[in-house]
């Protein structure tokens, strides 16, 4: 049952809506949504629990951009997304600063991977979702940080 609920999550949620748009096309959906994360940012107050968020959304993105540099010919690696998390004594400025540098990378490899035309349904393992392709995870990094960034108050 749980690997069904899976399968059907991963094509509802990730794979339909990211063949809608060609992976240039999410770079940009990336930008205005990470624009839009950028500016609540700024007008929430540094907490504990928003430093606590702030870095769980980085991490994620910055180990997706690993796994999104495997269709542009760089070795998979099976690793869990900790190690790319920022450090717990980073301050709220340094950690909105290093957001904005991590999700303007994403984006550049959005822009880079269709550049080289690079097919979109090359897929790459997630952990916890199995193969997915290319234009998913672009998806995936924009649904997390979306739905991540919620939670900072």
């Amino acid at each position: 049952m749980h690997v069904v609920l899976i399968k059907l999550f991963t094509s509802f949620l990730l794979e339909r809506p990211a063949k809608k748009r060609t992976m240039s096309a999410w770079g940009e959906k990336l930008t205005a949504s990470g624009n839009s994360i950028s500016q609540k940012l700024d007008k929430s107050p540094d907490s504990q629990r928003n430093r606590q968020v702030l870095s769980h959304i980085i991490g994620i993105e910055q180990w997706g951009q690993s796994r999104l540099r495997v269709g542009l010919g760089e070795p998979f690696k099976q690793e869990e997304y900790n190690s790319y998390r920022p450090s717990k004594n980073r301050s709220w400025e340094q950690l909105k600063t290093e957001f904005r540098i991590t999700r303007r990378k994403t984006v550049a490899l959005a822009e880079e991977l269709d550049n080289k035309q690079v097919n979109q349904s090359t897929t790459v393992k997630h952990n916890q979702y199995g193969n997915i392709s290319l234009g998913a995870w672009l998806r995936y990094l924009h649904l997390h940080a979306n739905l991540e960034s919620k939670r900072i108050k």
